[in-house]
C-alpha cells in the first residue's frame, strides 16, 4: 500500500536520524510525528508536527501514537519489539519488527548471516566464563567479546589478547552478572566500509555507493565517497548488501557495514535497518538522500536516484569538541564556501556523543579530505580564519 505526500509518517525514537529524516519528509509534504521518551527534548521535537512523550513500554502511550499517524518507522535499534508489535497493531511499521528482532541481537544476527551463506567472522555464543574459554580455545586470539544486545559505537566490547586471563576478563566484561555474548574471530581488514540499500514494497531495490569509513575508538570519525577501493570490491560490496537486504525482507533502508580483508574478501560485520551515520553524506553530495529514500521506501514511493553528484568526505562532530560546554567556534566550517554544516539541536555536549557533522565537497576526493582534514584541526585547536 502506498502512503502518498500529504499522509502522516510517524517515527519511533527522537535523535538525530529522526531529526533528518523528519527535515526530508517534511520536504516531500508529509506530515510527521515522533515517539520519544524524551517528549520535546528530543532533537527531532522541533521539526515534527506533533511529539509524543512516552517511554518504550507504555502500551497506552504507543496505541495513541499509532492510531495519529498513517505509517511508522524506527530510527535505531534499541526499541523493544514489543514496541512495535504495539504499534503495529494500528498502523503498519516498517521495517517490520522481525527485521528489528534479528538487527539488533548480535547472536540472532550472525545466526541469520551463517543460515543464508554470508560472510562473515567466525564467532561462538558464550554465557559463562567456562564458554568464553571454550571459544578462545576454537576461535584463537586476538578475538573480541561482544554483548549480544544494546551495543553500538564499541560499547559492551572487550578484546581478548593472547595470553589473557579469561576468568578476569569474563569478570571484567559481565560485572558479575548473567550475561549473554558472542566471541567474534579477530579480522585483519585493511578497509572498513558500508552500504546503505532501500527496498520499497514492491521490491524495487536501491544500493548507494559504497562508503569508507574510519573509526577512531569504535565511534565513526570520517566517511569518505567515492570509497578508495577497485571497482570489482565495490561490486561485490553492493552485490552482498543488496542479498542480504532481500534475505531480511526490508522495506526501507538497510545499511550494511563489512570489512575488506587482507586476503581480498568482503565479509558483513553489523546491519542497521534504519539510516546511518555513514549515510548522512547523501543529504548534501547525492541526488537523493538516505533520509528521503528512507520515506520513499517506507511509503512505498518509487525509489529515488541514489547517484552521488561529487565527491564528498563527512566529518562526525562529537562532545569532546566542547570543551566546559563552550560550542566551537564554526565560522572554521563556515569559511569554507564548499563545507556544510548541520548540528542535530542536542543541548547537552559529552564526550563521545554525536553532536552533529560537516560535509566537504570538492571536484576531487583528495581534495575534500585535505579540506575536511583543515577544518577539523581548526576545530580542535579553537582557531578559526
Amino acid at each position: 500500500m502506498m502512503f502518498a505526500p500529504g499522509s502522516h509518517l510517524g517515527i519511533l525514537g527522537g535523535g538525530q536520524l529522526a531529526r533528518m529524516t523528519a527535515l526530508a519528509a517534511r520536504r516531500l509534504g508529509y506530515r510527521v510525528s515522533i515517539y520519544d521518551p524524551a517528549g520535546d527534548d528530543a532533537p527531532a521535537a522541533p521539526v515534527c508536527d506533533q511529539v509524543f512523550g512516552a517511554a518504550y513500554d507504555d502500551p497506552a502511550g504507543l496505541e495513541r501514537f499509532a492510531c495519529s499517524v498513517d505509517v511508522a518507522s524506527y530510527e535505531f535499534e534499541n526499541i523493544p519489539v514489543a514496541a512495535l508489535q504495539t504499534v503495529g497493531r494500528g498502523c503498519p511499521v516498517y521495517p517490520g519488527w522481525a527485521v528489528l528482532e534479528i538487527c539488533q541481537h548480535r547472536e540472532r544476527e550472525k545466526l541469520f548471516l551463517h543460515r543464508h551463506g554470508f560472510p562473515h567472522a567466525a564467532f561462538r555464543v558464550v554465557t559463562d566464563a567456562a564458554g568464553l574459554a571454550a571459544a578462545v580455545a576454537e576461535l584463537g586470539t586476538p578475538c573480541v567479546l561482544k554483548t549480544a544486545e544494546s551495543g553500538y559505537d564499541g560499547k559492551g566490547q572487550l578484546k581478548i589478547e593472547p595470553g589473557a586471563d579469561l576468568s578476569q576478563a569474563w569478570r571484567e566484561w559481565s560485572g558479575g552478572e548473567p550475561r549473554r555474548g558472542v566471541v567474534e574471530a579477530w579480522v585483519e581488514f585493511v578497509a572498513e566500509l558500508s552500504v546503505i540499500c532501500a527496498r520499497n514494497g514492491q521490491g524495487q531495490l536501491l544500493p548507494f555507493p559504497v562508503f569508507e569509513n574510519v573509526h577512531t575508538h569504535h565511534i565513526l570519525d570520517v566517511t569518505l565517497c567515492p570509497a578508495r577501493l577497485p571497482p570489482e570490491v565495490q561490486m561485490r560490496a553492493r552485490e552482498l548488501a543488496c542479498a542480504v537486504t532481500e534475505a531480511l525482507d526490508v522495506r526501507g533502508l538497510l545499511a550494511v557495514e563489512m570489512f575488506l580483508t587482507r586476503g581480498g574478501e568482503v565479509v558483513v560485520n553489523e546491519l542497521a535497518p534504519r539510516p546511518h551515520n555513514s549515510g548522512h553524506l547523501t543529504f548534501d553530495a547525492s541526488l537523493t538522500s538516505q533520509f528521503e529514500q528512507h520515506v520513499r521506501a517506507v511509503c512505498d514511493l518509487p525509489l529515488g536516484a541514489p547517484d552521488l553528484l561529487c565527491p564528498v568526505v563527512m566529518v562526525n562532530l562529537l562532545g569532546d569538541l566542547w570543551p566546559e560546554g563552550a560550542a566551537p567556534d564554526w565560522r572554521a566550517v563556515l569559511d569554507e564556501p564548499w563545507a556544510k554544516l548541520h548540528l542535530y539541536g542536542k543541548e547537552e555536549a559529552k564526550p563521545g556523543r554525536k553532536m552533529g557533522h560537516f560535509c566537504v565537497l570538492a571536484p576531487a576526493l583528495d581534495t575534500a579530505f585535505e579540506k575536511a582534514r583543515t577544518i577539523k584541526a581548526r576545530l580542535q585547536s579553537g582557531r578559526s580564519f
